[in-house]
């Protein structure tokens, strides 16, 4: 696959500047690897593309599945990771951004899952994992690494506890290279843009693709109630009984009450 690296790299490099583009044929994962990196001293401002992974993994140390791609043929997904120094105010919401900015980059029908998926029609479409390293004197300096899953070709679902779907059956003639192109430099903008201004600025059109709006639902600690959408902080604002709750724990997994359950993958 000829990948767009050069192109994404000129349209990053003058916002961000010393940005690279690298594409590997294979790695355990695209976090754990520029994981390494930082920790070893090397934080530089990176956009990392796997087009195989053997050790892909999702939030709460879950493993992350995707279709296998024949042999030679397309990859069934695009996996890939950004790393850069990032000083937020308040770190609340860079999920949320993240996903907004993908799902932006892509289609307007895709939905938004509290607090790191996106959804078309109630399938699983990409996931989001976020990490940070201490680097530099005494750890002043902080490295966030933005693991990105996307499905291209819709997986088997067996074993899975939230149907997935991939892009192709809402953009047939996409692949890898054009996802990621579309999705890159936005990105990196939308990062950028978090760590001066937080999660504020992208809390109306994060509501807008809620896909728990007005939703019944049940969290992991047994709170029940309805979905409100998100805060100016990126918190989950959920009507129960004993009135607006604000939902900040990453450990939280969200449930519809009713039909199937939907957990984090």
């Amino acid at each position: 696959m000829r990948w767009p690296a050069e192109a994404i790299r000129q349209a990053v490099a003058p916002g961000l500047p010393g940005f690279t583009v690298e594409i590997l044929p294979q790695v355990d994962s695209t976090n754990s690897e520029l994981m390494r990196r930082a920790r070893a001293g090397r934080p530089d401002p990176v956009l990392l593309v796997a087009e195989q992974q053997s050790a892909g993994r999702g939030r709460m140390g879950r493993q992350w599945h995707s279709g296998a791609a024949p042999r030679g043929g397309a990859p069934a997904a695009l996996t890939f990771s950004l790393g850069l120094s990032l000083a937020p105010t308040d770190w609340s919401g860079l999920s949320l951004a993240v996903g907004l900015s993908v799902a932006q980059s892509l289609h307007p029908d895709i939905r938004l899952k509290w607090p790191n998926d996106l959804w078309w029609h109630d399938r699983k479409l990409a996931g989001i994992l976020i990490e940070t390293a201490n680097w530099g004197e005494a750890g002043a300096s902080r490295y966030v690494v933005i693991g990105v899953g996307l499905n291209l070709q819709t997986p088997d679902a067996a074993g899975l506890s939230t149907a997935p779907v991939g892009l192709r059956e809402l953009l047939p003639e996409v692949d890898a290279a054009q996802a990621l192109l579309n999705i890159a430099a936005p990105l990196v903008q939308t990062v950028q843009r978090f760590g001066a201004l937080g999660f504020a600025p992208f809390q109306k059109a994060f509501n807008t693709r809620d896909a728990l709006a007005q939703l019944p639902v049940t969290l992991s600690d047994g709170v029940q109630g309805v979905a409100q959408g998100v805060d100016a902080t990126g918190a989950l604002r959920v009507l129960g009984a004993q009135g607006v709750q604000r939902i900040t724990s990453a450990e939280v997994s969200v449930r519809l009450q009713q039909g199937p359950a939907y957990d984090h993958l």
